[in-house]
């Protein structure tokens, strides 16, 4: 049970209260889709952002969404290439072709990772 402790400045009586040191990961360099979810958090979900800040677990809720979102976008190209051949023989006899078809798979993968990830 954590207790709260309180200074008086004037005729108040202040809470204590400290952000913990957010070490999680700190070497860890976060990329686009933690910032994203960083941003849409402040934004849009203010009292959740304010609520993991308070925890100090905010740092690990953006790392670990910027490792999955990268993961499963990488994961989600792969099995739409797959599922559409998409392949090198395609990109050495039709450059144009292919850059098209990887967009439009980068594309929804992202859209994906949107949806399920990051504005959530």
């Amino acid at each position: 049970m954590n207790k709260i402790t309180y200074h008086k400045e004037g005729d108040y009586y202040i809470p204590n209260l400290y952000l913990e040191n957010e070490n999680y990961k700190h070497d860890y360099h976060i990329g686009r889709y933690g910032n994203l979810r960083l941003h849409y958090l402040k934004e849009h979900k203010k009292a959740e952002y304010t609520i993991m800040l308070m925890k100090g677990n905010l740092r690990k809720h953006i790392v670990d969404t910027d490792i999955e979102a990268n993961n499963r976008l990488d994961i989600l190209i792969k099995q739409f290439k797959e599922k559409e051949n998409i392949t090198e023989e395609l990109k050495a006899n039709n450059q144009l072709e292919w850059v098209q078809a990887m967009n439009n798979v980068k594309n929804r993968a992202e859209e994906i990772i949107y949806s399920e990830l990051i504005y959530k």
